[in-house]
């Protein structure tokens, strides 16, 4: 039992003063992956969170959906899906939460964080104080948990603001921006003239269900009437049955403080949900919506924009458009420009305007480090980048991406006794980028150096190589009712001849291009190298393509056919890594029409989008090439590339191999201590966490099952349910050997095994 007497003086809570080497302040993706980051490489890390879970906007308490680069797979961006840490947490997602349940989404982020014994969990905590030693240096922050009551004092040489709103920065004295810059500022054509405090606002998200009876509905008083919803001309959008983040267009407060004034905005909100829930039960205007209950409304507003803290690098609309190359990149990004109207749902322009690039850019490290505290890393939407630019880099996934390269970059300060500055020295910043490559983060263009991998030293050899001779068919055919393509890796000289079988329902025209991208790195198919028309009689029939009298480069060719409606192509089943059909479509979830078409005079590109179809479609053109492709050889795995990037960039056995395998022979013995492998995870597939379901658990090109040996025959990895991109295999104790045999199971009957690369160390 505890008594205590009435004390006259104020009383103190509790406080915990804690030393770490890393704190990340903000448990979002940024600031769960930066933690992680760090974390692995035996920094010490406390990661702080002002919320009960992780995830920010992607946890259960917002229900946004988590995306990137891929942008719904509506944008030429192929095998995009940012690697790494973040690559890890949405593969493990799919396994155990295919049907995007936001709750088990975040349980998938906790166990990623307590499974890491370098990091120090604090949920319900907030920063509240920075304090400096000197101007330009933190020593600590301190924080609040309303849970237990008790105030924590957390120091370290090291910190990162992944909160969102920048608290930590903004305490500490960063210059920041809020609004919009003019256009003339830096020279972005697609921004305002002059510059305004105009931001995106907030999103609130409702979920509905349905029952097996009718189910009534009263709306609370502060609710907006069915008359006063009806009369928002946004709301002609609304479909009954939509759910979750298909709402993302019930947004306010972009002509408020998004910072100081956000409950206000989320009351506002609050009045236009329970309001809308009521115009879908009540007036009278949707079918089938008698039974419809209200599952679950968002306590907590989703943030889009508010603060931007000023880096050694401010990324610009030029940047995102040019593809601009920096030679301290250390992530990318790929979703569209996307601005929306300041009013949000009360404008009476489109809910959002967005414009992609040809493909993705990259972002360097000089966005995620404070141009004035020392000590001080940026993460999350917070970074240096222009309004226009924000309006790409803002998304979670590309934040999460980002927060990896910062926690890896701390974790190099520490371990090196240096600044974040210091790393923009030329041989550091080529050992950051290098620590990223060797976990699959992937940065466009950087390859993993193979001069220390024993594997590059190893005569490799393969039970079958693939020569890519034919897709063969299912019986399935597609209407050519809108183009489509099949895109390849192509080798240096003569392009093949191809064959395919079309159906025709009366005499017409076939007509077929080969397209590249003028960037050879991107799949922007906007070079057209030649077109031939071919007579098509009605029925079925074969059809000779011959481009051989075109001369290609080492990247991907499009072998298209257009748009025709009395024409269907065949379709199959077999998945080879490196390879996919496209389509020029419309995706209306991502502004894509089939062709982006800018504004005058607004510095943006216009071409056309060709974009997949999402599995369990998918399926590629059943075609033929003489000769064969023979883009799959095994000398790729050690070419430094763990995705495709103007080859495919893997070994891919043939089918028809019953035990493909790879062996590797040193002419004497080497040591081994630990062997990485990286897989096919199809990194042009969206992993969407939440509201959409995905077909599967495991993505079907992924090697689940293989073995590897010494030539003595001794067992060194047995693994029969792999799902991730990367595997790395540290042995208990060192082995000798002159030989490994890596033997692989072909994922299906449809799927050939493959690998991109392999390092042994």
């Amino acid at each position: 039992m505890i008594i205590e007497k009435f004390n006259p003086d104020s009383r103190e809570n509790k406080t915990n003063h804690l030393t770490t080497e890393f704190v990340v302040v903000g448990g979002g993706l940024a600031g769960v992956c930066a933690a992680i980051s760090a974390a692995r490489t035996g920094t010490q890390v406390i990661l702080v969170q002002d919320r009960p879970v992780l995830g920010g906007n992607a946890s259960s308490e917002v229900r946004l959906w988590a995306l990137g680069a891929t942008s719904h797979m509506g944008n030429n961006n192929r095998w995009s899906r940012e690697g790494g840490v973040i690559d890890e947490i949405m593969l493990d997602n799919l396994r155990v939460n295919p049907e995007g349940n936001p709750l088990i989404f975040d349980t998938v982020l906790l166990d990623k964080v307590v499974a890491e014994s370098n990091i120090t969990l604090l949920l319900n905590t907030a920063a509240q104080q920075v304090h400096k030693s000197d101007d330009t240096t933190i020593t600590r922050i301190d924080a609040f948990c309303s849970q237990n009551s008790t105030q924590y004092s957390i120091s370290a040489p090291l910190f990162c603001d992944a909160t969102g709103d920048g608290l930590v920065a903004f305490n500490a004295g960063a210059a920041f921006r809020i609004g919009a810059e003019a256009k003339t500022e830096f020279n972005e054509l697609l921004a305002s003239d002059e510059a305004n405090t105009e931001l995106l606002g907030h999103t609130l998200f409702f979920y509905s269900k349905k029952m097996n009876k009718p189910v009534s509905y009263s709306a609370p008083k502060f609710a907006y009437t069915q008359e006063e919803i009806g009369a928002i001309p946004r709301c002609g959008n609304i479909q009954g049955h939509d759910s979750g983040c298909k709402f993302w267009w019930i947004e306010f407060g972009g002509v408020k403080d998004t910072i100081y004034e956000t409950e206000d905005i989320k009351w506002e909100l609050w009045k236009i949900v329970y309001g809308i829930w009521d115009y879908i039960k009540n007036s009278g205007k949707f079918d089938d919506v008698d039974n419809l209950t209200l599952e679950w409304v968002g306590t907590v507003p989703g943030k889009r924009e508010s603060r931007r803290f000023e880096g050694e690098y401010m990324l610009t609309q030029s940047d995102i458009v040019e593809q601009t190359e920096f030679s301290d990149a250390v992530s990318y990004g790929g979703w569209a420009i996307d601005i929306h109207p300041a009013e949000g749902i009360y404008s009476d322009r489109p809910a959002c305007s967005q414009f992609h690039s040809k493909g993705v850019y990259q972002i360097p490290y000089r966005c995620f480090v404070s141009k004035d505290i020392d000590n001080l890393f940026y993460a999350g939407r917070i970074i240096s980048a222009s309004h226009m630019a924000f309006g790409s880099t803002r998304v979670m996934i590309t934040c999460a991406h980002g927060g990896q390269a910062v926690g890896a970059a701390a974790a190099m300060c520490i371990q090196q006794n240096c600044s974040p500055k210091s790393l923009l020295a030329p041989q550091k910043m080529q050992e950051l980028q290098q620590r990223l490559s060797a976990v699959a983060h992937g940065i466009p263009g950087i390859t993993l150096d193979q001069s220390q991998n024993k594997a590059a030293t190893a005569t490799l050899s393969a039970s079958s190589e693939l020569a890519l001779s034919t897709y063969e068919s299912n019986g399935d055919y597609q209407q050519l009712c809108q183009s489509s393509a099949q895109l390849v890796p192509l080798q240096s000289g003569p392009a093949p001849l191809m064959a395919i079988t079309v159906k025709a329902t009366e005499a017409t025209q076939l007509t077929c291009q080969l397209r590249t991208s003028s960037k050879p790195a991107n799949y922007t198919p906007d070079e057209i190298l030649k077109t031939i028309e071919i007579p098509v009689e009605v029925g079925e029939q074969c059809v000779s393509i011959d481009f051989s009298d075109v001369n290609v480069g080492d990247q991907y060719g499009f072998i298209c056919f257009l748009a025709n409606d009395a024409i269907s192509l065949p379709l199959s089943d077999r998945l080879i890594t490196g390879t996919l059909a496209v389509f020029n479509k419309v995706h209306k979830a991502v502004s894509n029409t089939g062709r982006q078409t800018p504004p005058p005079n607004s510095g943006i590109d216009e071409f056309e989008l060709w974009t997949p179809e999402r599995r369990p479609n998918g399926q590629n053109l059943a075609m033929t090439f003489s000769p064969p492709l023979a883009a799959f050889n095994v000398e790729q795995v050690v070419n430094g590339h763990v995705r495709p990037w103007l080859k495919a960039n893997a070994w891919v056995s043939d089918l028809s191999d019953p035990q493909p395998r790879l062996t590797l022979t040193w002419p004497e013995e080497v040591t081994i201590e630990q062997i990485d492998m990286f897989f096919d995870s199809d990194s042009d597939h969206a992993l969407e966490t939440v509201l959409m379901e995905h077909p599967e658990t495991v993505i079907p090109y992924c090697v689940q099952r293989y073995r590897i040996k010494t030539a003595e025959g001794k067992l060194i990895a047995d693994v029969n349910d792999n799902h991730q991109t990367m595997n790395r295999l540290c042995l208990a104790s060192p082995i000798q050997t002159q030989q490994i045999v890596i033997e692989f199971s072909h994922p299906s009957d449809h799927v050939p095994a493959a690998l991109f690369g392999i390092e042994i160390h």
